[in-house]
């Protein structure tokens, strides 16, 4: 079935911010994406903004005429910033600052009642909100409660796990929980730890939306170019062989 695909952008930032350069220029990886017929771009302004920096937010805004969805924390500045810039989505994800990437789904059954307060403030802006979170029944049902129009799939310890049985039950997870999203009403977008030798099998998963991609594309990109790698990635969303 034919996945949208979203493409995240942090680790063409993560390339810049290792020498505090000028280059490369998440921004012109976003042109590149958008020309290259990608649905979607994704940043996640972090708190430390180790990567993604205010100036890529702002200009992306203004140049991305597909959807632009800001990864963000429930942090004052970073909701007071996705106020002020609008993207057409948010992914409200967990942040710690030692961690090296998001490690796990947000919990949103113990920040209900800090959701219910920000998740208004975002829709009355006509931004789409979607929470991050691991493929748990009562996570889902504590995602509609709090007025979520989508929720983000975390496939980290299915992309993780060896093939074989673990991997089988991990995806048995993902496949139950999209249905209930959508039985419940909510939108279902999936990603975290997805490349081009495990993405095919979500893929099968009827439910899902869009899959939001970053390292492995922006990997791949390194040896092939961007234009490339986000083909050969399109292509596996859209049937294709897997790589």
């Amino acid at each position: 079935m034919i996945k949208k695909l979203g493409l995240n952008i942090d680790h063409v930032a993560t390339l810049r911010e290792a020498r505090k350069a000028s280059y490369p220029d998440p921004v012109a990886a976003a042109v590149i994406a958008q020309l290259s017929g990608v649905d979607g771009i994704t940043v996640h302004l972090r708190e430390d903004r180790r990567h993604i920096q205010d100036r890529d937010v702002y200009l992306l805004k203004e140049i991305v005429k597909i959807r632009f969805n800001l990864e963000m924390a429930l942090h004052p500045d970073i909701i007071d910033t996705a106020l002020k810039i609008v993207p057409d989505d948010v992914c409200i994800v967990p942040e710690k600052r030692e961690e090296i990437t998001t490690e796990g789904g947000l919990d949103v059954i113990r920040n209900k009642q800090e959701l219910m307060r920000v998740i208004p403030l975002l829709r009355e802006k006509g931004i789409k909100v979607s929470l991050f979170i691991d493929p748990d029944r009562s996570q889902i049902e504590s995602s509609k409660e709090a007025g979520a129009d989508y929720i983000e799939l975390h496939t980290g310890r299915y992309a993780s796990s060896p093939e074989g049985e673990i991997r089988d039950r991990e995806l048995s997870a993902l496949k139950d929980c999209a249905g209930l999203a959508v039985s419940m009403g909510l939108g279902v977008n999936a990603g975290h730890g997805l490349d081009y030798s495990n993405v095919y099998d979500i893929t099968l998963i009827k439910e899902i939306e869009t899959l939001n991609i970053g390292h492995s594309i922006i990997s791949r990109a390194v040896f092939t170019g961007l234009e490339k790698a986000l083909s050969e990635m399109r292509s596996i969303l859209r049937g294709g062989t897997p790589a």
